[in-house]
C-alpha cells in the first residue's frame, strides 16, 4: 500500500480529477519524504507544534535544501528574493510543521516499527539496488553521504518517514472510489458533443462612424484607469558575453574538424540500426546459440527457447551511443543488416544481436557548418576572458568610477534606455530586448537612483551591469495623450456589441423555431459542423469559449459565445452528445478508479494533517524564519 500511495502521489492525472471536481488540494509536504535531520537545536525557535519546536538551524537546512534542489532543476542558483517569490520559504515552513505535528501524533499512539523491518526496507529500495538488481552497500553508502546523512541519521530519519506512512495508511489507505464520481469523472473527460454554428464577424456590424467629444470623453472617464501611464524607469546597461570576447577567426581548422567529428550527430541524423539483443549468463551458452543459428536456427527461435518477450531481447531503432555495453555496440554497428552476430563477450555475460534494418547517417558537411563551430569554440574559450574582464570591471566599479567611464574603457557599449515599464516595455508599449528578461527586470525594479547594483549573472555565462537614472511614477493621462487609441477602443467596443446584439437576436429566432441555416442565409454567413467536440482536446475548430458553452447548452438548444477575437461571436445549436458507456474492466477504467481513490485519500489525508495541527497548536516566529534564510530579523 505504502509504495502505492508513493506512485499515485507523482501522477498528474490524479491532481486534475480531483482538480475538476474539488478543486485543487495541496498536499502535505511531510508525509512521503525523506525528513531532515534535526541538528543543534538551541533555545531560538522558528515554530511550536505542540511541544515540539523546529530550530532555527533545522529550518535553515531544510531551506538550503530545498533551494540547493530547485537550482539544479533549473539548472542555474536562485537567489532568495526569487526562492521568496515562488512562496519557498511557507512551503518548507509547512513540510516542517506536517512532519512535526505527525510525529507527535505517532509517538502519543506509540506507533513503532521494528528494525528488520526498517532494515528490509532500505535493502529494497531500487534507489540502492545495483546493476544487477540487488542491493548494493557502496552505491547506498554514497546517496546517503550525498544526502548530508550518516548511516545511522538516514536511519533515524527513514524510521520517522515509515511510521508516517503508517499513519497515513491508517488514515485514508485503501478508499473507496464511489461508482457516481467514477461515472461523472468518466462523463466529464470522454463525452462528446455535436454542434451547428455560425460566426458572426466584425464586418456583419456596419460601420459604426466616428464618435462625438462628448462619447469620446465619457468613454474615456469610464475606462481611465486602463489607459494610465505606468512607471518608467530610465536604465543604462552595460551587458558582457563570450561574443564580446570570442575570436572565431583564430580556432584552428583542426580543432573545428576535430569537433565536428565528436559533435557530428547535432548536424544531421547518426546512423541508427534496429537491434535485438540475447543475453546468456556464459559466452559459451552464447556460444552455443550461434552454432544453432549458422546451422539453420533463427533468432527468435532461441529467444522463444529461452521464453524471452520482446520487451527482453528488443532494444529498438537505435544510435550507436544508445547501447551501454560498448562491446555489443561495437559488434552491432559492424554487422549488415538482416545478420545475427558471433558471440559477444559482454559487460553482462555472453550476447547476441541481430541487426534488423539499417538508416545510413544523414549530416550536414563540415564546410557548411565551420563558421558556426567555429564561433561555439570561440565562445567557450572566451570564458576565461569573461571572468577575467569581469574581475576587472569589478575592481573599477569598486572604486566608484562611473558606468560610463568603465564602458568606454573596456571598450563595451553603453546602452541607454529612456523608458522602460515592468513588463519589459518602451514609451510606445513595445517589447526591448533585454538579456534574461524576466531576472533583469526584477532587478532593475528593485532598485533606485545611484543605487549601487550588484551584477547580473546571466544564463548564457555574461554579465550584466545596470544603473537606474530616473523614475517616471505612475500616472494618469490627459485624453489628448491617448486619444487615438481612445477611439480605436471605443470603436472595437461599438462593434463587439453590434455584434453580440445580432447573435442574440439569432438565438433568440433559433429556439423560437427558426432554423439556423435561415439566419445564417440573412446574414450572408456559412453553417459550419462540429463532431467529436470534448471539454478538452478535439475542438472541432471552435474556440475555447464556444467549445465551453457547447457544454453549458442543452441539446437542441442554441446559445452564443465569443468567437476567435473578442469581435466575432459564434451562434452554434448543440445537435448532440454521446457518452461512451464505461467498462469496469478496461485499463483506462481500473487507473480512473486508482486515480480517484489517491484523490480522496489525499483530500482525507489533508484533512486529518489540519485537525492534528489545530488539536496541537501551532505557533511560527516569523522573525527568526527571516533570519534563518538571511531575510534580516
Amino acid at each position: 500500500m505504502m509504495d502505492g500511495l508513493r506512485r499515485a502521489g507523482q501522477t498528474l492525472v490524479g491532481r486534475i480529477v480531483v482538480a475538476i471536481l474539488f478543486g485543487f488540494l495541496i498536499l502535505s509536504f511531510g508525509i512521503w519524504g525523506v525528513a531532515d535531520m534535526i541538528r543543534n537545536v538551541g533555545h531560538q525557535t522558528v515554530a511550536k507544534v505542540g511541544s515540539s519546536e523546529i530550530a532555527v538551524q533545522t529550518y535553515r537546512d531544510a531551506y538550503q535544501n530545498e533551494l540547493q534542489s530547485l537550482s539544479r532543476r533549473v539548472r542555474r542558483p536562485i537567489t532568495n528574493d526569487e526562492a521568496r517569490a515562488l512562496g519557498l520559504e511557507q512551503q518548507v515552513l509547512s513540510k516542517l510543521i506536517t512532519e512535526a505535528a505527525l510525529d507527535q501524533r505517532v509517538r502519543d499512539l506509540r506507533l513503532a516499527i521494528s528494525d528488520e523491518a526498517i532494515a528490509k526496507a532500505i535493502v529494497e529500495d531500487q534507489n540502492f539496488k545495483g546493476s544487477n538488481g540487488q542491493f548494493d552497500r557502496n552505491r547506498f553508502n554514497e546517496l546517503v553521504r550525498a544526502s548530508g546523512f550518516t548511516e545511522q541519521g538516514f536511519v533515524r530519519a527513514q524510521r520517522a518517514v515509515y511510521l508516517r506512512q503508517q499513519l497515513a495508511e491508517a488514515v485514508a489507505g485503501a478508499m473507496p472510489a464511489p461508482l457516481a464520481l467514477r461515472d461523472a469523472v468518466h462523463r466529464f473527460q470522454n463525452e462528446t458533443r455535436s454542434v451547428e454554428y455560425i460566426v458572426i464577424g466584425a464586418d456583419k456590424a456596419g460601420d459604426p462612424g466616428k464618435p462625438d467629444e462628448a462619447k469620446l470623453k465619457a468613454f474615456f472617464e469610464q475606462r481611465k484607469a486602463g489607459f494610465r501611464a505606468p512607471e518608467y524607469r530610465k536604465v543604462n546597461l552595460m551587458v558582457l558575453t563570450a561574443a564580446d570576447v570570442a575570436k572565431p577567426q583564430e580556432i584552428s581548422e583542426a580543432d573545428a574538424r576535430a569537433t565536428y567529428e565528436r559533435t557530428k550527430e547535432r548536424y544531421g541524423q547518426p546512423e541508427r540500426r534496429v537491434v535485438r539483443q540475447i543475453v546468456f549468463p556464459t559466452l559459451a551458452e552464447a556460444k552455443a546459440a550461434s552454432d544453432k543459428i549458422k546451422a539453420g536456427a533463427t533468432f527468435q527461435s532461441i529467444a522463444d527457447e529461452r521464453g524471452l518477450k520482446a520487451a527482453d531481447t528488443d532494444l529498438g531503432l537505435v544510435t550507436r551511443d544508445a547501447i551501454i555495453d560498448p562491446k555489443v555496440a561495437e559488434a552491432a554497428f559492424a554487422l549488415k543488416a538482416n545478420s545475427v552476430s558471433d558471440p559477444i563477450e559482454g559487460r553482462f555475460g555472453g550476447v547476441i544481436a541481430e541487426v534488423g534494418d539499417v538508416q545510413p547517417e544523414s549530416v550536414k558537411s563540415f564546410e557548411s557548418v565551420a563558421d558556426e563551430i567555429r564561433a561555439q569554440l570561440a565562445s567557450t574559450r572566451a570564458r576565461d576572458a569573461v571572468q577575467d574582464l569581469h574581475d576587472k570591471i569589478e575592481d573599477q566599479r569598486a572604486s566608484a568610477r562611473p558606468l560610463a567611464e568603465i564602458a568606454k574603457e573596456v571598450k563595451l557599449p553603453l546602452r541607454a534606455i529612456d523608458g522602460l515599464d515592468r513588463a519589459g516595455r518602451d514609451k510606445a508599449e513595445k517589447p526591448v530586448a533585454l538579456p534574461d528578461r524576466d531576472q533583469v527586470l526584477r532587478a532593475i525594479f528593485a532598485s533606485d537612483i545611484g543605487a549601487d547594483n550588484e551584477a547580473i549573472s546571466t544564463k548564457d555565462g555574461g554579465w550584466v551591469w545596470f544603473e537606474v537614472t530616473g523614475i517616471e511614477q505612475p500616472r494618469d493621462r490627459t485624453l489628448d495623450e491617448v486619444k487615438a487609441e481612445v477611439e480605436r477602443q471605443w470603436r472595437d467596443d461599438e462593434i463587439a456589441n453590434r455584434v453580440a446584439d445580432k447573435a442574440a437576436e439569432v438565438v433568440k429566432k433559433v429556439n423560437a423555431g427558426a432554423t439556423l441555416a435561415a439566419a445564417a442565409g440573412e446574414l450572408g454567413v456559412e453553417v459550419k459542423t462540429a463532431n467529436g467536440v470534448k471539454r478538452q482536446g478535439a475542438d472541432g475548430g471552435l474556440p475555447a469559449a464556444a467549445v465551453s458553452q457547447t457544454f453549458a447548452t442543452a441539446v437542441g438548444s442554441t446559445a452564443s459565445a465569443v468567437g476567435a477575437t473578442p469581435l466575432d461571436r459564434v451562434v452554434l445549436k448543440v445537435t448532440g452528445a454521446e457518452v461512451p458507456p464505461i467498462i469496469s474492466t478496461q485499463q483506462q477504467t481500473v487507473q480512473l478508479e486508482d486515480q480517484i481513490r489517491v484523490a480522496l485519500g489525499d483530500d482525507l489525508l489533508n484533512a486529518y494533517v489540519a485537525q492534528v495541527q489545530n488539536d496541537l497548536g501551532v505557533t511560527v516566529n516569523d522573525a527568526a524564519m527571516r533570519q534563518a534564510v538571511g531575510g534580516g530579523s
